[in-house]
C-alpha cells in the first residue's frame, strides 16, 4: 500500500492508436489496482477538464499514444488544472515526438542515428515527386525506411528495398502524417531499451531484442500475440548491450525526458546502435516492450506504476 489516495489513468484519446492506448490504460489500472491503489480511468473527451477540477487526482498516468498523449498537448492542460503526472513535461514531449528533431538533439549529444531526409507533403509535391525521390535515393542509397515524422505504433511506416517502391511508401506514409523522414535503412538487430528514473537518475532495464515473423514490426506484429518474438533480455554480447543501455540513458536526458521512456535502436553488425526514436509514452499492453523489460529485470510492473506516481504527486506541476 502507499500514502496515494486518488489516482487517474488517462486511455483512448482521438488518436490513430486509439485502441492501443485504451489497452495499456486497461494494463496499468489493472496492475496498480493489485497493487493497491485506487484508481479511475478516463478517456480524453469534454468531461475530463471539469471532472478533475470537481474532484482533482493526486497523481496521473498517462497512457495515451500519439498525438495530444505525446506531443506535450493534454500534459500543458493536466499543468493548467495544476496536477501531477507521470512522464515528461510539455516542452521535452514536443520535442521527442518529432522524430525529425529528436534525431538532431541526439546527434549533437554524439550519438549514432542514420542518416535522412526531412519531406513535408507541400514540398514533396510542389518540387516534383519523382524528381525529388530520385535524389534522395541517390543521396541515402539503398534500402530506405520511410515513416511518419510524428506518430508511432509503425502507422505508415514501411522499409523501401528498390526506387520503384519508394513512391508507394511515401503515399502510405502520408496518409498518416503531413511530414515524412525518409532514412537510410540499418541492416541489424532491432532492440528497445527501456529507462525509468525513481529519482536517483535514469537507469536502462534489460534490452528487449524484437523478431517479427514476416520481417518487419508493423502494427500487426507490435500489437497481436504470436506474431513477434522477443527475447529479454536481447541476445547481445555484454559490451553491445552495455552500449544501447548508454545510448538510451544518454538520449533520455538530453531530451529533458523524465520518470520513463523507451528508445528504439538496431544493432549492427559490428555490436554498434543506432538511435532511430523515442518514446515519451511507452506501451503498456501484454505484447508490449516496456513490460517485457521490467519482467526481465526482476520487477512488478504495478509496483513500478505505483512508485512513478509517489514520485508525481511529490513533484510540484511546471508553472
Amino acid at each position: 500500500m502507499s500514502d496515494l489516495g486518488h489516482v487517474l489513468v488517462l486511455a483512448g484519446g482521438l488518436s490513430y492508436e486509439r485502441e492501443v492506448s485504451l489497452r495499456s490504460g486497461r494494463r496499468v489500472s489493472e496492475v496498480l489496482r493489485a497493487a493497491g491503489i485506487d484508481v479511475e480511468t478516463r478517456d480524453t473527451d469534454a468531461s475530463l477538464v471539469p471532472t478533475v477540477l470537481a474532484d482533482p487526482p493526486d497523481a496521473v498516468f498517462v497512457t495515451l499514444h500519439g498525438g495530444a498523449g505525446e506531443d506535450g498537448a493534454i500534459r500543458s492542460i493536466l499543468e493548467l488544472l495544476n496536477v501531477p503526472y507521470v512522464g515528461a513535461g510539455p516542452d521535452a514531449c514536443r520535442v521527442a515526438f518529432d522524430k525529425p528533431t529528436a534525431k538532431a538533439v541526439v546527434r549533437s549529444v554524439g550519438l549514432r542515428t542514420p542518416d535522412s531526409v526531412t519531406l513535408p507533403k507541400e514540398t514533396f509535391h510542389d518540387l516534383g515527386a519523382s524528381a525529388v525521390l530520385a535524389r534522395i535515393v541517390e543521396n541515402l542509397g539503398l534500402p530506405l525506411f520511410v515513416k511518419p515524422a510524428r506518430g508511432g505504433s509503425a502507422l505508415g511506416a514501411s522499409a523501401v528495398r528498390t526506387a520503384e517502391d519508394l513512391p508507394a511508401a511515401m503515399v502510405g506514409c502520408f496518409a498518416y502524417g503531413d511530414t515524412a523522414l525518409i532514412e537510410r535503412y540499418v541492416e541489424g538487430v532491432e532492440v528497445a531499451v527501456s529507462v525509468v528514473d525513481r529519482g536517483d537518475g535514469p537507469v536502462a532495464l534489460p534490452p528487449v531484442e524484437i523478431v517479427p515473423d514476416e520481417g518487419v514490426y508493423d502494427y500487426a506484429a507490435r500489437y497481436t500475440a504470436g506474431h513477434t518474438e522477443f527475447f529479454a533480455p536481447a541476445r547481445l554480447s555484454a559490451e553491445a548491450a552495455e552500449a544501447c543501455a548508454a545510448m538510451a540513458v544518454t538520449a533520455h536526458t538530453a531530451l529533458g525526458l523524465r520518470d520513463l521512456s523507451r528508445t528504439d535502436l538496431i544493432v549492427d553488425s559490428s555490436g554498434q546502435p543506432h538511435f532511430l526514436e523515442v518514446n515519451v509514452a511507452p506501451g503498456m499492453t501484454e505484447t508490449s516492450l516496456l513490460p517485457m523489460a521490467v519482467e526481465a529485470a526482476g520487477e512488478d510492473l504495478g509496483t513500478l506504476c505505483r512508485d512513478l506516481l509517489m514520485i508525481a504527486a511529490r513533484r510540484k506541476p511546471q508553472t
